[in-house]
């Protein structure tokens, strides 16, 4: 199954605040929006993204709701060629300080306005403030894994084993540089996590919807939203700790 990551998606609770800090601070551009009865979806990217880069998903819900965050979600990563420049240039806008690289040598992170975590990695590829990876943290490394590779055909694309937690990157087999990976971290410790409602899905774009969700069932995927329930335009499964992780085509 071919199934680059498309996008990311988080919910926020004011639009066009979200919109002007990430076209301020991340020079992002608006790629396409889907207006609907009770929702908005905003996709956002570099003006410069690869054609196999992924996008950022904002959804805001028309009936002024709140979110919580939860910890089951992490962060989104975003790419720059010099983290202590980049986290600078945040800092000169106007972006709150709150883990600086000399905390974190070789990235750092910030918050958007809703509380979302964007860690800064140093990467010699890809459009500046592009995605690099989304980061979930998972109960069982080894289920976490296998959901990965067995489902979607994902390879490690890199690791980091520490004293208290590991990192796993993985990514479809063959996929361009300039792709998104995600990233699995589990704790040693067997915390549980929430999931929250302030992030959204992970997308992955298959070449055909009922192709690819055959191949979900087949490879006993959660039938979580079938494309028949969702108008045949996309689908959803779950991941074993109930990640949503959405099916879209081109």
């Amino acid at each position: 199954m071919d199934a680059t990551l498309d996008h990311t998606m988080m919910r926020v609770e004011d639009l066009e605040e979200s919109l002007e800090w990430y076209t301020t601070h991340l020079d992002y551009e608006e790629k396409g929006r889907w207006e609907a009865d009770t929702f908005t979806n905003v996709f956002l990217g570099p003006e410069d993204v690869h054609d196999d880069g992924a996008l950022l998903e904002l959804t805001y819900n028309h009936d002024g709701r709140e979110y919580t965050m939860g910890d089951a979600w992490g962060h989104i990563a975003v790419r720059v060629e010099d983290v202590e420049a980049a986290y600078e240039e945040l800092m000169d806008g106007g972006v709150a300080d709150y883990r600086p690289p000399a905390e974190n040598p070789g990235y750092a992170f910030v918050r958007d306005p809703d509380g979302h975590e964007v860690e800064i990695v140093e990467r010699d590829h890809g459009a500046r403030w592009s995605l690099d990876h989304t980061m979930l943290r998972v109960e069982d490394a080894d289920e976490a894994l296998g959901f990965w590779s067995r489902k979607f055909g994902y390879r490690p694309a890199g690791r980091w084993e520490a004293d208290t937690f590991a990192n796993y990157f993985l990514e479809p087999d063959g996929a361009a540089e300039e792709a998104m990976s995600v990233e699995l971290t589990y704790n040693y410790d067997g915390r549980s996590y929430e999931l929250g409602d302030a992030w959204g899905h992970l997308a992955v774009e298959v070449e055909d919807l009922e192709d690819g969700w055959a191949t979900l069932m087949q490879r006993e995927a959660a039938d979580y939203r079938d494309p028949a329930s969702c108008d045949h335009r996309y689908a959803f499964t779950t991941d074993q700790d109930g990640h949503e992780v959405e099916l879209v085509t081109a």
